[in-house]
């Protein structure tokens, strides 16, 4: 999860081959490959099946003057067909009835500049809060950091407690929550090459962020404005939230070429009472759980253990999704685009089958859609229906 301190090395974060094209070897592999899990089998999918091609330029580096102005690339998983819609028509592409899940997480400005006693430079990433002054980072530099020593900021001295892998503790001067809100800069992913300026305080929050806790947006959230919430609920369409705190770890690639066996960062999600009780009068109507995000997916599918009506509560989340993978819950999924080779573009292609979504790809490409954080979105059909309890 390093990766994500580091906004300046593209190649560590996965995003080298962003802007040019993949390697011989790499499309060799898609060649001989493409993404036919059905025929090499799940447990023989490979990172690579997942990769493709992104002009540099297409990708967002600033929002859009009004949040609902993005375009919406409409697709099918069970036609393979895609469509060119606008955000500001979603209304019109769900049905009454249906259900929004929505992430309320809200992002902590999680970055901390501070100086090494030597004067040397280290940017502190915050992963977790603890309690009070407490927190567990990500130290850039680490290697010429140590258990003991005193970081200078510009709130004070952060001190060094301990080490758990590619984790620091650290011991604040203040209340850690406060004294990131007070001193911390807004995280903004390592593919947006610019400084954070005042108003992505603002924008690189969804309307409905009030659970602090993330370090990262959910940014299906973010094309929502006040205007396209009350179309929705003309439509008929109403809404319930959950909590998934997004760690750092959502934008560290895969290690491994394999993806059989590998393990996912943990994520802290809650789902009340309130919004299961809201999925089940959703199912006894006959209307659709639309997730707005694949953190909502995530919190969604980790809850059901087997069931399309997911359990209350808080836990954390491991699950790592990707083809082969059956929804219980989810059947619809509002969505951003993805890295390439990214854990999370392979649980769209999970969702709608991996030949379809890098179709997709391909073409919101040739029609320059704008990608990422502040880019444009997907709505998902499944190509599967989301299978009823047994």
């Amino acid at each position: 999860m390093a990766e994500l301190v580091d906004a300046v090395d593209s190649k560590s974060t996965g995003l080298a081959h962003l802007g040019s094209t993949p390697s011989e070897a790499t499309n060799a592999a898609g060649a001989a490959r493409g993404c036919h899990y059905s025929e090499w089998g799940v447990n023989e999918l490979r990172r690579s099946d997942f990769d493709y091609a992104l002009p540099a330029e297409l990708i967002a580096q600033s929002p859009l003057s009004r949040r609902s102005a993005s375009r919406l690339l409409l697709l099918d998983g069970q036609t393979a067909q895609w469509q060119d819609r606008h955000i500001e028509e979603l209304p019109a592409l769900l049905r009454a009835g249906d259900l929004l899940v929505l992430n309320d997480t809200r992002v902590l400005p999680a970055r901390l500049l501070a100086r090494k006693p030597s004067g040397g430079r280290v940017e502190i990433f915050l992963e977790r809060i603890l309690d009070g002054p407490l927190a567990v980072a990500q130290l850039r530099d680490s290697k010429a950091v140590a258990v003991g020593m005193a970081l200078h900021s510009a709130g004070g001295a952060v001190k060094i407690i301990a080490r758990h892998g590619e984790h620091w503790q650290i011991e604040l001067p203040a209340d850690a929550l406060d004294f990131f809100e007070r001193y911390g800069q807004v995280p903004l992913p390592p593919y947006i090459r610019r400084a954070p300026d005042e108003g992505d305080r603002e924008r690189y929050q969804s309307l409905w962020a009030s659970v602090p806790g993330a370090v990262a947006a959910p940014t299906a959230s973010l094309h929502f404005d006040e205007a396209l919430l009350a179309a929705l609920q003309a439509r008929g369409i109403e809404r319930a939230w959950l909590t998934l705190h997004v760690g750092a770890g959502t934008f560290a690639p895969l290690r491994a070429e394999q993806l059989d066996g590998q393990r996912l960062h943990a994520e802290r999600y809650s789902l009340s009472d309130a919004t299961v009780g809201a999925i089940e009068r959703t199912r006894a109507r006959g209307g659709r759980v639309v997730a707005v995000g694949t953190t909502v997916a995530r919190a969604l599918e980790s809850a059901a253990q087997g069931s399309s009506i997911p359990v209350p509560g808080a836990a954390e989340t491991t699950l790592f999704i990707h083809p082969g993978f059956a929804f219980h819950v989810t059947d619809v999924l509002l969505t951003n685009f993805h890295l390439p080779q990214s854990t999370l573009l392979m649980l769209v292609s999970a969702f709608a089958g991996c030949q379809n979504v890098l179709a997709a790809y391909r073409h919101a490409i040739a029609q320059r859609y704008r990608f990422f954080s502040y880019g444009d979105a997907m709505l998902v059909f499944p190509q599967h229906a989301a299978r009823a309890p047994a």
